[in-house]
């Protein structure tokens, strides 16, 4: 497999790599074709696709905030089961992120990731790929060091209408071995940076970042 960076909206393999979104996530999740071509141009977005055999079978989108030294998991898609396609990412998205941390001259702190809460959202059949399944995911990240962050979350949908999207936990994945909480700062000022692209937001979302305003630390717990 070959770990390839996509940058622009007219490569071929981004074609497939939509497809295999709308495939996998609920409408609400996916960025419309023509919107993704200021985010593939930006160089702080980093899009990525797992090609076997000039098939995209897996893909992952994320990004390194060199002030907050901390990282954004957007999605991690496994197309296909059996090919070992998520650790190919897993690896390779790891590796790239502590390059560029290294370059800033610090050890990456952490990554963020929305991840599914199955217990509260069962109707996704996420394109019938087995390890995209929530119950799946969700024990497989929590193998790899995720944690979940002690709040109610909730997201303004990707469609920009204001509707709030529920059913997802905002998890954190700490390099450092034992960390059980996190400064509530860093959790608020990232998540009013990471969606600052989306203006219409949902009155629970503002209600959720107040709540959050509130305290200066906040838990990590086992997902």
């Amino acid at each position: 497999m070959e770990f390839v960076r996509i940058t622009n909206i007219k490569d071929p393999l981004f074609k497939q790599m939509h497809q295999l979104m709308q495939d996998v996530f609920p409408k609400e999740e996916v960025l419309e074709f023509e919107l993704w071509k200021e985010p593939l141009e930006d160089p702080g977005i980093r899009v990525f696709v797992a090609v076997r055999n000039g098939k995209v079978v897996g893909a992952t989108e994320y990004r390194y905030y060199e002030d907050f030294n901390v990282a954004m998991t957007d999605f991690t898609i496994i197309g296909e089961a059996g090919l070992g396609v998520g650790p190919f990412l897993a690896e390779n998205r790891l590796a790239d992120l502590q390059e560029l941390a290294a370059a800033n001259g610090k050890d990456l702190f952490g990554m963020f990731a929305e991840i599914y809460n199955p217990y509260l959202v069962e109707h996704h059949n996420f394109g019938g790929i087995k390890p995209m399944d929530p119950y799946v995911r969700r024990e497989v990240l929590s193998h790899l060091g995720y944690k979940r962050i002690d709040f109610d979350y909730v997201h303004p949908s990707w469609d920009n209408d204001g509707t709030a999207v529920t059913g997802l936990d905002l998890c954190f994945l700490p390099m450092e071995k034992g960390t059980k909480e996190l400064p509530t700062k860093l959790v608020v000022e990232f998540l009013t940076r990471y969606y600052s692209v989306l203006p219409n937001k949902p009155d629970s979302w503002y209600s959720m970042v107040r709540d959050l305003e509130s305290k200066s630390r906040i838990a990590l717990l086992p997902l």
